[in-house]
């Protein structure tokens, strides 16, 4: 195996239910909904979000948490089973992204046929531009989808 194959090795990855299609069932919402559910776990996604595209080391992740590396191995697999982050090897360490696919269609699927197929009536541009989610911190450079 090439070190270029090495480093795109999937370490943790989604294990858990899939996508059917272009929309999301609803095992894997539910699945990943459950995951987000716990606190701690919920501010791992948040951490790993503001991380992208970048990623962050398990070791960094349990320092700016504040959680014990085994604790923080639980969290980060259910996260990982449930599809919204993943794990690649660079050398010693693993790599924690959040699939921010994932999450587009965890998105996708709560608000699927929003306002009876209107979607302009929940403003829901506006509440991502009021949530400041918009690409401002410094240090983003994600693509966004029109």
């Amino acid at each position: 195996m090439s070190p270029a194959s090495k480093a795109t090795l999937a370490v943790v990855g989604h294990v858990g239910p899939t996508q059917s299609g272009a929309r999301m069932a609803a095992p894997h919402a539910l699945a990943a909904l459950a995951a987000l559910g716990q606190p701690t776990r919920l501010g791992i996604f948040q951490l790993l979000m503001a991380a992208e595209p970048g990623g962050l080391p398990a070791g960094a992740v349990a320092e700016k948490i504040g959680c014990p590396h085994n604790t923080l191995s639980a969290h980060l697999g259910i996260l990982a089973r449930s599809g919204l982050v993943r794990g690649t090897r660079d050398g010693r360490s693993i790599i924690y992204r959040a699939d921010v696919d994932a999450i587009r269609s965890l998105v996708g699927f709560l608000v699927n046929d929003c306002c009876g197929g209107h979607p302009e009536i929940c403003a829901l541009q506006d509440a991502i531009r009021e949530a400041s989610c918009g690409g401002t911190r410094t240090g983003r450079n994600k693509k966004r989808r029109p």
